[in-house]
């Protein structure tokens, strides 16, 4: 019976570190998409408005997409808090994800959070969204540079459950699509919050019982 109780948490890892490999494959996928620049591929086929009228919006949308992609690779492999034998891995490939966060994929977010699909609450949420990704990624950088490693490892959390929201807000669209078949833009003004709300507060709650 311990035996078994032993290896719950390997267990578990192991699951969490093989689901986190598909969907970053499945995001990878959608970012390949993007390669070489086309305006007129995937999600930027309902974007034509902004492509045409706003000059700023395709750099700020590659941007965004190119570096999302290594958030999160560089935020998974900061949370396993592992140096896999190379000296100051964890430090160094923590700051490639707050460098990212801070100076490319979150201030280019905010800029596309008021042009997001479904009107004004899907904007408000999008932008609120990369607001607390790039403040919660300063604490934890702050923090570290105090060292003030238990609330550095609180904010990184919390960072990084912001920086899930990629992958959550796309799981969340298949189940309501498959479930209710809403209007598209209805779609959109959903999933904008639940992709990061649910997330933060699981990260909350695991942070006030003391498991982070």
């Amino acid at each position: 019976m311990l035996t078994a109780k032993k290896h719950i948490p390997l267990l578990l890892k192991t699951l969490l570190i093989l689901g986190f490999g598909y969907f970053f494959w499945l995001m990878l996928n959608i970012t390949l998409e993007y390669i070489p620049f086309d305006p007129n591929v995937s999600f930027l086929m309902i974007k034509q408005t902004e492509v045409q009228d706003r000059p700023e919006y395709l750099p700020f949308f590659y941007t965004h997409v190119y570096t999302s992609i290594f958030v999160l690779f560089s935020g998974f492999l900061a949370i396993l808090r592992k140096d896999f034998g190379i000296k100051n891995f964890h430090r160094n490939i923590g700051k490639v994800y707050i460098f990212l966060i801070l100076i490319l994929a979150a201030p280019s977010g905010i800029y596309m959070g008021f042009f997001a699909n479904g009107g004004f609450f899907s904007k408000m949420s999008f932008v609120i969204l990369g607001s607390l990704w790039w403040f919660s990624t300063c604490k934890a950088y702050l923090c570290a540079r105090q060292k003030r490693f238990k609330e550095h490892k609180q904010w990184m959390w919390r960072s990084f459950a912001l920086t899930l929201s990629a992958l959550t807000l796309r799981i969340w669209k298949v189940i309501i699509v498959y479930l209710f078949h809403p209007n598209p833009m209805d779609v959109y003004q959903i999933i904008a919050w639940l992709g990061w709300i649910p997330n933060i507060l699981l990260i909350e709650y695991l942070i006030a019982k003391k498991h982070i």
